[in-house]
C-alpha cells in the first residue's frame, strides 16, 4: 500500500513538472552580449551615413574641425543617455524601453501618452525606412529613370511583412538576421574609412590641407552649431533600442552596461573616420552639394566596384528596419501587458514564444502609412517628442533614486549624467520651437495631450465592451497565443 502511495505521489510530481514546463509560457532569454551590441549599431547606422552627412558640415559653415568636433560630442552625449538608459535596464529589466520606466516612476498617465505617440510615430519612421529600402533595391533596375511609385510601395509592403512574420515566429533568427546585416553594413563603412585613411596617409597635399587648415573656415555662431548638433544626433538615433530587449537578454544585469560601453563608442569611432575619408578625397563644398555623398567617395576611390555602395545602403535600412520592428513589437507588448492597449497584444505565442500579436499589430500600423505615404510626412514635427521622452525617462531615472533608494542597482551612472542629460533634452525639445515655430508643432503637442481622452474612459474608468472578450478569445484560437505566464488548471 505504501509502495503504491509513492508512486502515485512520484507520478503526481512528475505530471505537475512536466505540466508546468509545457504551460511557462513567456519570453525567452536568447539575446547575447554580441546580439545585443547588433541590436544598437544595426538601428544607429542607417542610410545616413552613407548618403547625406551633409547637416552637420552645413551648419559648420565647412568649417572641418567644428564639424568633427561636433560628430564627437554627439557621439559623447548618445553615451550618455546609453549609460543613463543602461542603470534603467539593469534595475528594471522588462520589455518597453522608456515605456516602462517612465510608467515605474512617473506613473500610468505620462506613460500612455508616451506610448499614443509612439504608436504613431515609429510605425512612421518604419514605413520611411521600408520605402528607402525599396528606392534603393529597386533603383539599379531603371537606371536614370525613377522606379515606378506602385512598385516600391509593393516592395516596402513586401519588406515590412516579412520582417514581422521573422519577428514574430523566432527571435533567434530575428537576431541571426540582425547581426548578419551589422556586420555586412559595418564592412562597407570599414572599406570607406580604410580607403580614405590609406589616402590620407600617402598625403597629397590638396587632401592633408583640409585637415592641417580645418579650423580655417568661419566660425559658426551658437544657433548654427546648435542645428549642426540636431543633425548629428539625429544619425545616432537608436542607442535607446537596448532597454526594449531587457526582458529576453542574458544576464542583463551584466550584460546591458557592457553592450553599451561597446556599441556606441564603436559607432563614433566608425562616424569620425567615415567622414574623415569622406573629407580626405571631396572638398567640403563637394560634400555638401551631394546626393549621395558614399557614393561620389566611391566614384572616385573604386569606381570598378562603386555598385557596392547602393547595395550597401540597402543592406543598411534593411538592418535598422529590421531591428526597429524589433523594438516596436516590444514597445505594443508591454503597453498591452499594463491594460493600455487590447489585451490580445501581450499575449505570447505558445510554440515560438514570441509576441506574435504585438508584432502583428505594429507591422499592419506601419502597412496603413506606406499606402498614403505623405502621412510619414507629418511625423516629421514629432522630432522634439523623442527627446521629450529621453528627457522623461531620464527625469524618472532620478526620481527613483530618490523614492527607491533600495532598488537593486547592478550598474550606477554617475547621477551629474543624468542631469545633464534631463537639461539637454530640454534644450532639444525647445530650440526647434523657439527658432523656428510653426503651427504644426501646436498640433503635434495636441496629437500628443489627445491620448489622454482615450485614457480616461478605457485606461482610468476602465469601460469595456463585451464584444472585445469573443474577438480576445477567437484571435487567441486563430494565432494560438496565451497570456505571459498562464498557469493551466
Amino acid at each position: 500500500m505504501q509502495k503504491e502511495n509513492m508512486r502515485k505521489e512520484e507520478r503526481g510530481q512528475v505530471e505537475s513538472e512536466n505540466e508546468n514546463e509545457i504551460s511557462k509560457v513567456e519570453l525567452q532569454r536568447t539575446i547575447g552580449y554580441f546580439q545585443g551590441v547588433s541590436f544598437i549599431v544595426g538601428t544607429i547606422v542607417g542610410a545616413g551615413i552613407f548618403v547625406s552627412p551633409t547637416g552637420v558640415l552645413k551648419y559648420s559653415l565647412l568649417n572641418v574641425g567644428i564639424a568633427l568636433i561636433i560628430w564627437t560630442a554627439c557621439g559623447i552625449v548618445s553615451l550618455m543617455g546609453a549609460l543613463c538608459y543602461a542603470e534603467l535596464g539593469t534595475a528594471l529589466p522588462l520589455s518597453g524601453g522608456e515605456y516602462s520606466h517612465i510608467k515605474r516612476a512617473l506613473g500610468s498617465p505620462l506613460a500612455f501618452i508616451f506610448l499614443w505617440t509612439a504608436v504613431f510615430n515609429k510605425p512612421a519612421s518604419n514605413a520611411a525606412r521600408a520605402l528607402l529600402f525599396a528606392e534603393y533595391a529597386t533603383q539599379p533596375f531603371y537606371g536614370e529613370c525613377p522606379a515606378p511609385e506602385l512598385l516600391k510601395k509593393c516592395l516596402a509592403l513586401a519588406v515590412l511583412w516579412f520582417l514581422g512574420i521573422l519577428n514574430g515566429r523566432s527571435v533567434k533568427m530575428a537576431a541571426w538576421v540582425q547581426t548578419v546585416f551589422t556586420i555586412l553594413k559595418m564592412m562597407a563603412l570599414s572599406v570607406i574609412a580604410i580607403g580614405g585613411t590609406v589616402l590620407l596617409i600617402r598625403g597629397r597635399k590638396e587632401n592633408l590641407a583640409r585637415f592641417e587648415n580645418a579650423f580655417s573656415s568661419e566660425i559658426p555662431n551658437a544657433v548654427e552649431v546648435a542645428e549642426a548638433f540636431f543633425q548629428g544626433l539625429y544619425a545616432y538615433g537608436g542607442w535607446w533600442s537596448l532597454n526594449y530587449l531587457a526582458e529576453e537578454l542574458k544576464n542583463p544585469s551584466r550584460n546591458i552596461p557592457w553592450t553599451v560601453m561597446t556599441a556606441v563608442p564603436s559607432v563614433t569611432v566608425f562616424y569620425l573616420l567615415v567622414n574623415i575619408s569622406y573629407l580626405t578625397v571631396l572638398t567640403p563644398k563637394e560634400i555638401v552639394s551631394s546626393v549621395a555623398v558614399a557614393v561620389t567617395w566611391a566614384n572616385r576611390v573604386i569606381p570598378s566596384v562603386a555598385w557596392m555602395i547602393p547595395l550597401s545602403v540597402a543592406v543598411s535600412i534593411f538592418g535598422a528596419l529590421n531591428s526597429s520592428m524589433f523594438t516596436l513589437g516590444r514597445l505594443s507588448y508591454a503597453g498591452s501587458q499594463s491594460g493600455h492597449l487590447p489585451s490580445i497584444i501581450s499575449m505570447i505565442n505558445i510554440q515560438y514564444c514570441t509576441p506574435a500579436p504585438a508584432m502583428i499589430f505594429s507591422t499592419v500600423i506601419a502597412s496603413i502609412f506606406i499606402i498614403p505615404s505623405d502621412l510619414i510626412a507629418l511625423t516629421n514635427y514629432f522630432g522634439f517628442s523623442v527627446w521629450l521622452m529621453i528627457g522623461l525617462t531620464c527625469a524618472s531615472l532620478i526620481v527613483l533614486r530618490y523614492r527607491e533608494p533600495d532598488l537593486h542597482r547592478p550598474y550606477k551612472v554617475f547621477l551629474p549624467v543624468a542631469f545633464a542629460m534631463v537639461a539637454i533634452s530640454l534644450f532639444l525639445v525647445l530650440a526647434p520651437v523657439v527658432w523656428s515655430p510653426k503651427v504644426q508643432y501646436i498640433y503635434a503637442s495636441l496629437f500628443m495631450l489627445g491620448g489622454l481622452l482615450l485614457y480616461l474612459p478605457f485606461v482610468h474608468f476602465k469601460i469595456r465592451f463585451g464584444f472585445m472578450d469573443n474577438i480576445t478569445c477567437y484571435l487567441q484560437l486563430l494565432l494560438e497565443v496565451s497570456p505571459a505566464n498562464y498557469k493551466s488548471d
